[in-house]
């Protein structure tokens, strides 16, 4: 009898059709925060976890120099450390959420540095994409030529660093370029100097959100700021929670 019984359930789990487990949605691409001039990794923790709290593997690349070096070196270096990021997560790509100076060197890394090729998407936070008057004002405040930092020599609206990276095509490769700024941006200035042609995305705070009162340093903490990172990380068009912490 015992033996009938073991036979049917065998019998019925061989007619039972095999279930195989669906493949789970590809995980999102890592991200790199490419720090700011000045900007030590810690900073950019709070952006970081944002990051992390939305289910992205995420590194915080610091300027070389803390931003003082020459922007190419800063984008080889940043080839580097995304290329070992790359190896650790096993990505074959990653994100970048760029902020300042930052924006110059993850540009610069997919034009020349081979970045094209390992990037989906650029996110920039209040990048000098075209220059800042204000690199050239440094000038005046002793020291010499822009206190003799290079990379403030490079941000200068008509230097010959911006004259290259910005020629030709701004959106260089199959990269999404999205420029998020301010129209209370005391360091870039023009304001519309963070923007990027040739199909990029370019969203001003303000006109979204007119009220949202944040200046260059704070578009790497804020919520409003973060909210239009996720739409655009997330392959969707910059909405702004005008009301986001």
């Amino acid at each position: 009898m015992i033996r009938r019984v073991f036979g049917a359930v065998a019998a019925a789990l061989l007619l039972m059709p095999v279930f195989t487990p669906t493949a789970s949605a590809a995980a999102p691409r890592p991200v790199v925060v490419v720090a700011g001039t000045f900007g030590p990794a810690f900073f950019y923790e709070p952006l970081a976890a944002r990051l992390r709290g939305d289910g992205r593997q995420v590194a915080i690349f610091q300027l070389t120099g803390l931003g003082t070096a020459d922007i190419r070196t800063s984008a080889r270096d940043l080839d580097r450390f995304v290329d070992s990021f790359r190896g650790r997560t096993g990505a074959s790509s990653v994100d970048l959420v760029a902020h300042s100076q930052g924006g110059l060197v993850a540009r610069q890394y997919i034009k020349n540095e081979g970045g094209s090729g390992e990037v989906g998407t650029l996110v920039n936070l209040a990048a000098p994409n075209y220059g800042t008057v204000v690199a050239n004002v440094a000038d005046f405040f002793g020291g010499g030529n822009c206190l003799q930092i290079v990379a403030c020599q490079q941000m200068k609206v008509g230097s010959s660093f911006l004259g290259a990276l910005n020629a030709g095509d701004d959106t260089v490769g199959s990269v999404r370029y999205v420029n998020l700024f301010t129209v209370l941006d005391e360091l870039v200035q023009p304001v519309w100097n963070a923007a990027m042609g040739d199909g990029a995305e370019n969203v001003l705070v303000q006109n979204q959100c007119p009220l949202r009162a944040v200046a260059h340093v704070g578009m790497a903490l804020d919520g409003t700021v973060y909210d239009g990172v996720r739409d655009a990380l997330g392959g969707q068009a910059v909405r702004l929670n005008c009301f986001a912490l």
